[in-house]
């Protein structure tokens, strides 16, 4: 069963892709929100493989979830760092502050989901999941032993 952290963290992946797809559209339609892609070829790119990611990361594959993590760290992270580092130094640059914030969400968001994903699987392969409905059927031995008993009586002759 997937926990609510986990539906959260997916919904606001897919709403900052859908964020980033709108900045992205907005800039080829050369129209001024305020917010402009890093490096536009690179962002078209990282579409592209943040939506496959996406959907891997929905079936709960940690391949997707480290593919994410490790495209959007390359692309968001120099951001955040050079513009962190500018701040640090009281360097003269004007800085978008509405960027910055967007690529702060670009770094922790595919940590929290890389994060989640790892703990969820570990938990789903060490069996930490109950399913009430079904597990006293097929993890209840007693039931299978008086059941075979009961074909072994029961010699039905045509």
């Amino acid at each position: 069963m997937i926990s609510f952290f986990s539906y959260l963290m997916t919904a606001f992946a897919f709403i900052f892709f859908a964020l980033r797809v709108a900045v992205a559209l907005c800039y080829t339609l050369e129209l001024e929100i305020g917010i402009v892609p890093i490096d536009f070829n690179i962002e078209i790119i990282l579409l592209f493989v943040s939506l496959a990611c996406l959907v891997l990361i929905i079936k709960r594959n940690i391949i997707g979830a480290v593919i994410y993590f490790g495209a959007n760290i390359y692309y968001f992270g120099n951001d955040l760092l050079k513009n962190i580092t500018a701040i640090v130094n009281n360097e003269e640059i004007t800085i978008n502050y509405i960027s910055l914030f967007l690529s702060f969400l670009g770094v922790i968001i595919p940590i929290l989901i890389l994060i989640d994903v790892v703990f969820n699987a570990k938990k789903e392969r060490s069996g930490g999941l109950k399913n009430e409905k079904t597990d006293w059927f097929f993890n209840n031995k007693d039931y299978d032993r008086e059941h075979d008993s009961r074909a072994d009586e029961n010699q039905y002759k045509f």
